[in-house]
């Protein structure tokens, strides 16, 4: 085994950690929202369970909120769209529910003391050291949902645990060890790192006009949007203290410290005037996009604004890019308080001009013939290579490596250690490092922090070729019935 291993090194390595991330990502892919009809029916059928709208949304929320944490404000609707994530919270849905018929078969049960259980430990319902169920009521009012649906969810949870549970995995301490020992290996490895950046070229007026001449359709605008727009600065209201206490009776639940602890009155005091005042403004607001949508006021100002310049959050840009003409937008809320736009023109990017695209022709430029020059200067040092000796080295060994920081030094060890070539290039950060390996070997001395870790990955990777095995037997065993289908 270990000689088998041992000749296929790189091919390995490369299959163990895209396996890894596979097994990670797939606890928490995201998927985007079919239109159906009322949130009482269904979107599929898996057996004899029926997968209802509202768990197929919940599926979507939930993995749609883990893609906007990756991508920020980049991520929306439209990319969800692109991106296949409606299909693929159907199909997470409905894998769910294959594994939940299967553990009805098997006379799996979660009991109520089992719900109860999980409910007393949840930090969210916890008051003054213990469950409090006032507060388990309203923070699952204040989400959208009730205590029987929020059961309902955590009983398919934690009935697709018990069979997880069934799948758990203990690899052998040969097994262990040998993979470490590959995981973990040495190359002993010369080094020169060579960054583009340090070469000289000549640039003048002339050439970056002629590239510009050539290239001008690479450099537009991005789209722009002419607007008419009003707004309405934040009121700011003065309650009394017996309407800040009155307030703070009904939703102190809402005013938490960094560290979730809730805030004295004295401590919510200014952000419950800022509450208070904010939905005073949002009433005033509403008032006069009702005035501005009938007409019987005028917009403050017209402007035309390109769509990286917009003001507004993700959100309203969305709103903006998708609003027909003409239509009054519902008041956008913003620090100052409250802006209401009305959508006149949309227009396509535009060539920029020579003085308005002049700093991306020049970096372009620069890119372009540093690269060309960077390909001459890498075939020569391999040609000759005199590179720095590092010793051996594996993929923790990121302080040997100068002239990186430890995220460039971290990405070429990676690289480096899935690269079946004895010498080469690795592009790192705009960087160059040109190598040789001059010998290798499997690790020794494996740490115990090092065991576990390959021991978590085998287990992993194993439970998770028993779930896909599993997976792909039940769809042969349990009906499905999809309301996608009927798309196609």
């Amino acid at each position: 085994m270990l000689t088998w291993m041992q000749r296929h090194k790189k091919w390995l390595v490369i299959t163990i950690w895209i396996s890894v991330i596979a097994f990670v990502g797939a606890g928490f892919v995201g998927w985007g929202s079919y239109q159906y009809g009322s949130s009482s029916g269904s979107v599929a059928v898996v057996g004899d369970r029926k997968i209802s709208v509202d768990e197929y949304q919940r599926e979507y929320s939930s993995l749609y909120r883990q893609y906007s944490q990756v991508y920020g404000n980049k991520f929306n609707q439209e990319m969800a769209k692109k991106i296949g994530l409606p299909d693929a919270a159907l199909s997470l849905a409905i894998q769910k529910n294959l594994i939940l018929s299967y553990a009805d078969d098997l006379g799996l049960l979660v009991t109520d003391k089992d719900i109860a259980k999980e409910l007393v430990q949840m930090p969210s319902f916890i008051k003054d050291g213990k469950f409090d169920k006032e507060l388990y009521v309203k923070v699952l009012s204040q989400n959208g949902t009730t205590p029987v649906a929020y059961e309902k969810s955590l009983k398919r949870d934690l009935l697709l645990q018990k069979v997880e549970s069934l799948l758990d995995f203990t690899p052998t301490a040969n097994e262990v060890n040998n993979l470490a020992k590959l995981l973990f290996a040495q190359d002993d490895v010369s080094i020169k790192i060579l960054d583009p950046k340090s070469i000289n070229i000549d640039v003048t007026e002339e050439k970056l006009k002629e590239y510009w001449a050539i290239n001008k359709i690479k450099y537009l605008s991005t789209d722009s949007y002419d607007l008419e727009i009003s707004k309405l600065p934040l009121k700011i209201i003065t309650p009394s203290e017996d309407e800040l206490k009155e307030h703070y009776a009904k939703f102190k639940t809402d005013y938490k410290k960094e560290d979730g602890k809730l805030k004295t009155f004295d401590e919510a005091k200014d952000d419950m005037i800022k509450v208070i005042s904010l939905k005073e403004s949002k009433k005033d607001a509403l008032k006069k996009y009702l005035a501005l949508k009938k007409d019987e006021i005028k917009f403050d100002e017209t402007k035309t604004i390109y769509e990286d310049k917009l003001p507004f959050s993700a959100e309203n840009i969305n709103e903006i890019k998708t609003s027909k003409l003409g239509v009054v937008l519902k008041p956008f809320e913003d620090k100052d308080g409250f802006t209401i736009v009305k959508v006149i023109k949309k227009n396509d990017p535009k060539p920029l001009s020579y003085e308005l695209s002049k700093d991306m022709v020049k970096a372009d430029y620069l890119d372009i013939k540093r690269t060309d020059k960077m390909k001459v200067l890498v075939a020569n040092e391999l040609k000759n290579f005199t590179g720095e000796d590092l010793g051996f080295v594996n993929r923790a060994s990121i302080n040997k490596i100068k002239g990186l920081n430890s995220n460039e030094a971290y990405t070429f060890l990676n690289k480096l250690f899935t690269s079946s070539e004895k010498e080469g290039k690795i592009e790192i950060g705009g960087k160059v490092v040109v190598y040789k390996v001059n010998s290798s070997k499997l690790a020794d001395n494996i740490t115990k922090e090092e065991n576990s870790s390959v021991n978590d990955i085998l287990s992993k990777l194993e439970r998770t070729e028993l779930m896909n095995n599993l997976i792909n037997n039940l769809k042969s065993k349990y009906e499905v019935i999809s309301s996608s289908d009927s798309k196609e």
